[in-house]
């Protein structure tokens, strides 16, 4: 449906990519990877067309219809919402536009009638009549209720036009989806929806996500854009990850013979197609399993931020005892205690609420009532969602980071930082000038120098790149201390949490489990309904 030949991108002297050839076919989702800066966007540019490439083409199966996700979120702001999703289809829109025209002429005339007669056949044939209901059904799947669908765009806010704007692109069944970073701002429940909406599409997909889950909920290839080429692998982002992983043992453990090595390969790629519950993915992995060629599989060139959180002590057993906390209206009569070794997912259906929960925690805020109780033996660090307050100042990440420490040796500093891949020159950057992903990094570094053996992390893999979320995952998941956590990454939820707190207005939900079995218990759909009753989020 897509062929790139020979596709190279210069920007001067720098080589993004170069003698790039790749077929994109129907029926598969392919899965843009690469570390930041190489280029995925750039990519995507090329093959929707919103970019020259240096050298080759892209050529598109004639007469194939392509969405691409809008990243300008103020394009449609006089627009109401159901006619924004419904541009998804231009040439159903400029149909019906074209039609309302002729409709309300008031010379309307023999020849009008002829073409508007025509028009009316093109758009039947697009299912232009299902047009409302289709839009309107994307938005309710997408969280944006009935009320909103004649609103204008810019009365919604930043996070709704987001949906909208993926509504959009979904629209009219498109032969060709293309979506950079389409989950963005949107909750677990909505992901999961786009997750089911994608593994159910008929067509050709492409996308970039730094949302491992997402990834391999709906990839069947794997495109990694890695040492300035871009190759193509069967599978989903963990076995891409798991593969390259193995390739970089095997290479250090030159002594094992080819034989040896291929049939590991073969094993493992086995291992991982015997497990794939969506036939589309399977397919794909028996197809590069008769095609193995292990020269194919290398070690990705990425490099993985060092994230090791040392407790300076152990703690003892009381860890926290919180008791009937309330912030109104956000939350009301929260009442747990930790234990020792907990790993707590804070869920709430709107992130101000665990915001402002952390913050209470903190000492940031007072709460209206109740009482917080750290055990004596506590040294808690806690990772706030939004960061800048820190890094006002001009001051180097070395001098940034040494505030925080008792230890101001430069070199003990730079351990740190180096950890997080400040190296060089890079420790030596102004705090005030570093992207949110440095900032995050940073962060981390500053946790890490505290030897906590409890953590408190509102959001903490904002911004982070794909790699520094994997590392982040592991330690988290090799951490030995307590850990009271929130995010929107549903696999790194999953991997770590083994119990759930849902807060709301109206109480909380206190479950020891992991997050796939809280969401699929029926007994407790009622309650968790009730946290939300009668409030409105617009409110808070």
């Amino acid at each position: 449906m897509i062929t790139v030949n020979d596709l190279s991108i210069r920007f001067g002297k720098r080589v993004l990519f170069d003698e790039v050839n790749l077929k994109f076919t129907t029926n598969n989702c392919y899965g843009i990877i690469g570390a930041n800066g190489a280029g995925k966007s750039t990519f995507l540019k090329v093959l929707t067309g919103e970019m020259e490439s240096t050298s080759g083409h892209v050529s598109v199966e004639k007469g194939k219809r392509m969405a691409v996700l809008s990243q300008d979120h103020f394009k449609y702001d006089e627009f109401p919402v159901l006619n924004t999703v419904m541009q998804g289809h231009k040439e159903m829109y400029a149909i019906m536009l074209a039609k309302d025209e002729l409709y309300a002429k008031h010379d309307f005339n023999e020849e009008d009638g002829i073409k508007a007669s025509e028009l009316e056949e093109k758009f039947a044939e697009m299912n232009g009549w299902m047009a409302e209901s289709e839009g309107g059904e994307l938005l309710e799947g997408l969280g944006i209720g009935s009320d909103k669908h004649h609103m204008l765009m810019k009365d919604l806010s930043g996070n709704e036009k987001v949906r909208v704007l993926i509504a959009q692109t979904l629209f009219g069944n498109p032969d060709i989806l293309v979506m950079d970073e389409p989950t963005n701002d949107l909750d677990i429940e909505t992901v999961a929806w786009l997750e089911n909406f994608i593994v159910n599409f008929p067509n050709l997909v492409i996308v970039v996500s730094h949302d491992r889950h997402f990834l391999d909920s709906v990839c069947t290839q794997v495109v990694d854009i890695d040492f300035k080429k871009i190759s193509q692998f069967g599978g989903n982002y963990t076995f891409w990850y798991e593969s390259s992983q193995l390739a970089l043992r095997q290479q250090q453990n030159q002594n094992k013979k080819s034989e040896e090595r291929k049939k590991e390969l073969q094993d493992f790629i086995a291992r991982f197609s015997a497990n794939v519950k969506k036939s589309k993915q399977a397919t794909s992995r028996k197809k590069m399993l008769e095609n193995l060629n292990m020269d194919e599989i290398k070690p990705s060139s990425r490099k993985y931020p060092a994230i090791i959180f040392v407790q300076e002590r152990d703690a003892g057993d009381q860890i926290l005892n919180v008791t009937g906390l309330t912030l109104e209206p956000y939350f009301r009569d929260i009442s747990f205690s930790l234990n020792k070794g907990d790993k707590v997912f804070l869920y709430s259906k709107h992130s101000i609420i665990t915001s402002k929960f952390y913050q209470v925690m903190n000492g940031e805020l007072e709460p209206d009532s109740g009482t917080i109780e750290w055990g004596i033996t506590i040294n808690q660090a806690y990772l706030p969602n939004h960061n800048d307050e820190y890094f006002q100042s001009k001051l180097s990440l070395v001098d940034w980071l040494r505030q925080y420490s008792e230890e101001k040796d430069e070199t003990f500093i730079r351990g740190f930082l180096g950890k997080m891949l400040f190296s060089g020159d890079e420790a030596l950057k102004e705090c005030n000038v570093l992207s949110g992903g440095e900032k995050v990094r940073c962060m981390i570094s500053r946790l890490m120098l505290s030897n906590p053996n409890m953590l408190m992390l509102d959001e903490p893999l904002n911004h982070l790149d794909l790699e520094s979320i994997t590392a982040f995952n592991n330690s988290l998941k090799d951490y030995k201390g307590t850990v009271l956590f929130t995010s929107h990454d549903h696999h790194f939820i999953q991997s770590i949490a083994d119990r759930v707190v849902e807060i709301g207005p109206n109480g909380m939900v206190d479950k020891p489990t992991d997050y796939d079995s809280y969401r699929e218990d029926t007994e407790i759909t009622e309650r968790r309904n009730e946290l939300y009753a009668g409030v409105s989020f617009e409110s808070i």
